[in-house]
């Protein structure tokens, strides 16, 4: 199951690798990728650069994390729709022209209305995969694999939306998307196809809008929990907002190296796609009146957070809530054994399976450390023992994936297992918080000497920073350049009481975030 060599099972102490794995916390950036292939996750030697092949415990996994998904978007009332791979080029085309419409907006401060469309480049055309020939034939109009869908379904919007009681309107899928991505690939993390999900909304006005923004904050705030990941959930600066939206929310989870990896993100469109899309609806007084949207999107990033935030120098620990296996039952096979150990552990399997958990039984006829090796680097939560002297006592030795042994009642095994997995999920989000808590700093303070911006003390990698900031872009740019960190944006956590800005002095409530980001 791996390709490593067994060795000892016991932990060893912080920075210390062992049997072949780097150590995560000496090189990060080196035990990752070699941990989601040890482990099993994904195949990278697929002959396309960014294509990862899923292997089955990786593509488990993931389909885990979606039904944590499709349950919240089941429970706010979403459909579930599935588009076209492909898109014609005119409809890109009418994208860019918006986006680039929008964008010179943004920058000359005036209404887009005002403005004109324009032949600029924008949007995701520099980032799209061409389809120009059907067999050997040309196509008239050139398509593109999507990018996202957007320009998809916002074509057939206008034919299901005819009046205000077509609204709102809660769609999303789940889908493979495709950008041509120029830097360096990382599995989960920057990959060129993406498993994708986006859900696109359409409402009869801006405040019905607004409040979609805020349910899909508190869905990001369910699947995380069940994830066991805090996030940094932030209103992003002008120049990082998605130039098709009124503004933008990312949602970034932290790494063990204190970078930000944006999972999700949600955006607030107000009616500039509408207009561009002519999405309209006949309002009570049964006039035309375009619609508000928003999308809220979330892809294999969240799995990429998972392995980066709760593995360790031994190999992952999966969450209970998206593990293959939540329990794996290794009974203890012994030549000329009066009790069938195996037999017991099919049925504490079977007893589980009935509570409603994942269970795997190991029977393999190799040596225990070999077992316990191979499940380890996958991460399973729980490992349940049993040999004859475990049976004879009524009890299953339990080794949990995130430290400590106990013995466990065969006669009411299933509901010691659910007991044991909580602990197990309260323990990472409680490892998870903390290390939130360790990375976000104050930044220190800055002051003006000879005309030139000094900060009053270090900044260093590893670290988020916040500060109260109430100045402007140049103030923000300066601070960029000053620290090397790049602005998250406002904090959906205001502070409680005002602040000095540390720019312009001004008495703020916003707390802006700074980090090193993927």
């Amino acid at each position: 199951m791996s390709r490593c060599p067994p060795n000892s099972t016991m932990s060893q102490g912080p920075g210390k690798a062992k049997r072949g794995l780097p150590s995560k916390e000496e090189n990060f950036n080196e035990w990752y990728p070699f941990i989601v292939e040890a482990a099993e996750l994904v195949d990278k030697r697929y002959p396309i650069k960014g294509m990862d092949v899923w292997r089955p415990y990786g593509w488990k996994t993931m389909k885990l994390i979606d039904a944590l998904t499709h349950q919240e978007m089941e429970r706010t009332n979403h459909e579930e729709v599935n588009f076209p791979l492909l898109i014609p080029e005119n409809l890109l085309e009418r994208e860019n022209a918006l986006v680039a419409r929008l964008k010179r907006a943004r920058e000359e401060g005036v209404d887009p209305d005002d403005l004109r469309d324009e032949d600029e480049e924008g949007g995701f055309k520099k980032e799209v995969y061409w389809v120009k020939h059907a067999g050997e034939n040309e196509l008239d109009i050139p398509m593109f694999l999507r990018p996202t869908s957007e320009t998809a379904m916002y074509t057939m919007f206008p034919l299901w939306i005819r009046s205000h009681k077509d609204l709102p309107l809660k769609v999303y899928q789940m889908v493979n998307t495709f950008r041509y991505e120029t830097k360096q690939t990382r599995s989960f993390i920057r990959v060129r196809e993406i498993h994708f999900f986006e859900a696109h909304t359409a409402h009869a006005d801006e405040a019905d809008a607004t409040r979609q923004i805020e349910q899909d904050l508190e869905i990001v705030d369910n699947v995380m929990r069940d994830l066991c990941l805090p996030v940094i959930k932030a209103k992003r600066p002008l120049w990082d907002t998605f130039p098709g939206a009124w503004y933008t929310i990312g949602i970034d989870a932290v790494m063990p190296n204190g970078r930000t990896l944006q999972v999700a993100s949600c955006h607030h469109y107000r009616d500039q796609w509408a207009k561009a899309f002519d999405i309209t609806y006949e309002n009570l007084e049964a006039q035309q009146q375009h619609v508000h949207q928003t999308t809220y999107g979330m892809s294999e990033r969240l799995l990429g957070a998972v392995v980066g935030m709760h593995g360790d120098e031994n190999g992952l620990i999966m969450p209970p809530a998206v593990a293959p296996f939540q329990v794996v039952i290794c009974p203890m096979i012994k030549k000329n054994s009066e009790v069938d150990t195996v037999a017991v552990a099919e049925e504490v399997a079977k007893t589980l399976r009935k509570h409603g958990l994942r269970v795997k039984v190991d029977a393999r006829d190799i040596r225990s450390g070999q077992k316990y090796y191979d499940w380890e680097i996958k991460g399973v939560p729980l490992r349940l023992d049993i040999g004859p002297r475990d049976i004879a006592q009524g009890t299953a030795f339990a080794a949990r994936r995130t430290g400590g042994k106990e013995p466990l009642p065969l006669d009411d095994i299933a509901n010691a297992c659910h007991t044991v997995l909580d602990e197990i999920s309260a323990e990472l989000r409680k490892r998870s918080q903390a290390h939130m808590s360790d990375v976000v700093q104050p930044l220190p303070r800055i002051t003006m000497v000879d005309g030139e911006y000094i900060l009053d003390g270090e900044v260093k990698d590893g670290h988020i920073y916040e500060l109260p900031f109430d100045g402007t872009d140049a103030h923000a740019e300066a601070i960029e350049r000053l620290t090397g960190f790049a602005f998250l944006g406002d904090s959906t956590d205001e502070y409680l009481e005002a602040r000095p800005c540390h720019m312009s002095g001004s008495p703020t409530t916003r707390r802006v975030l700074l980090a090193k980001t993927y």
